[in-house]
């Protein structure tokens, strides 16, 4: 060997420790941290932590839930849309995520600035009231508003969600005059509505269903085309009068934009074997949950879609959050 070729392999040992630290390590090689823009004990923040627990043995680091409530889940999706494209900070989100844009002045664009990764699950609302309530039907409680009007109120989980505009839609369909009364989470707004401070809720299955089975809560309704598995008593708004009346809402991972294509791609693989883990597919249906796990182009999809029809709906119905 020339001397030549000796000094061009020497230099490549030595350099070859160099080059091995300079490779990215796999993904994750530490904590993610998993914001949930909603209080805890809400519908969505329930569904995170049972995905976050079978995340986290599957990808080999912890998952960590932030609660960041307020603003119908935007405060949350802001500080990840402004977080490090790099996979370690990552939104899990609602069907607020697809309303705001209608609703509000954003200081972010949802759909530039977050990567759609996987549609975690569906969930139908429970129109719910207090057990004392004098209602026990939803024709009973349009009655008793239309001979009340502006006394009955309705929570929600904030200004611009699901439950709001569901509470909206009822005014509309059934002529009636209902206030709103919106929370930072739908912890608070059950517990209030337990308390009797408000009259009603269309809560998410995920976080009502419990007190309505151990009898806290009354259900008069389901906003499913069907009526649940799980309360199979309970009939759908469909069936109390209101026909084609079908809201789903949704809890879904989103990502930074910018954050790498194999990241989300990670993202999305365990997120949709997470769903189809018996273990965790029982819990999530133990609270009224359909999992679904889809892929980043098919969540892409589906949210836009859900965008298209809100703003629709907004518009239609003068819906503001005023």
């Amino acid at each position: 060997m020339s001397k030549f070729k000796k000094l061009v392999a020497v230099l490549v040992l030595a350099c070859a420790p160099a080059v091995a630290l300079a490779q990215p390590q796999s993904y994750p090689s530490k904590p993610v941290r998993l914001v949930v823009p909603y209080s805890p004990g809400g519908g969505a923040d329930n569904a995170a932590r049972i995905l976050a627990t079978r995340l986290s043995t599957a990808m080999g680091q912890t998952v960590v839930i932030d609660n960041r409530p307020g603003g119908s889940g935007m405060i949350g999706a802001q500080a990840v849309a402004q977080a490090e494209p790099d996979g370690y900070t990552v939104l899990y989100d609602a069907s607020a995520f697809a309303v705001n844009p209608a609703l509000r002045k954003m200081a972010f664009d949802p759909a530039k600035d977050l990567v759609p990764v996987s549609l975690a699950v569906t969930v139908p609302n429970i129109f719910v009231v207090p057990p004392n309530a004098p209602y026990k039907t939803v024709q009973e409680f349009v009655d008793y508003a239309r001979k009340n009007p502006g006394k009955l109120t309705y929570a929600s989980y904030g200004a611009g969600s699901a439950a709001h505009l569901i509470g909206e839609l009822l005014k509309a369909r059934a002529g009636i005059d209902l206030l709103h009364v919106p929370y930072k989470g739908g912890a608070p707004a059950l517990t209030d509505l337990m308390g009797g401070q408000v009259d009603s809720y269309f809560s998410n299955a995920a976080s009502g269903m419990s007190y309505v089975k151990s009898g806290k809560l009354r259900a008069l309704a389901v906003t499913s085309a069907k009526r649940m598995a799980a309360m199979p008593d309970v009939p759908t708004l469909a069936e109390s009068g209101f026909k084609d009346f079908e809201v789903l809402e949704w809890n879904g991972f989103f990502v930074p934009k910018g954050t790498p294509n194999d990241v989300v791609a990670r993202l999305a693989k365990e997120v949709q074997a997470a769903v189809k883990d018996p273990a965790t597919r029982q819990k999530l249906q133990g609270l009224g949950l359909d999992p679904v796990g889809s892929t980043p182009e098919e969540f892409g999809k589906f949210v836009q879609s859900e965008m298209t029809r809100w703003a629709g709906l907004v518009k239609s119905n003068h819906i503001t959050v005023d």
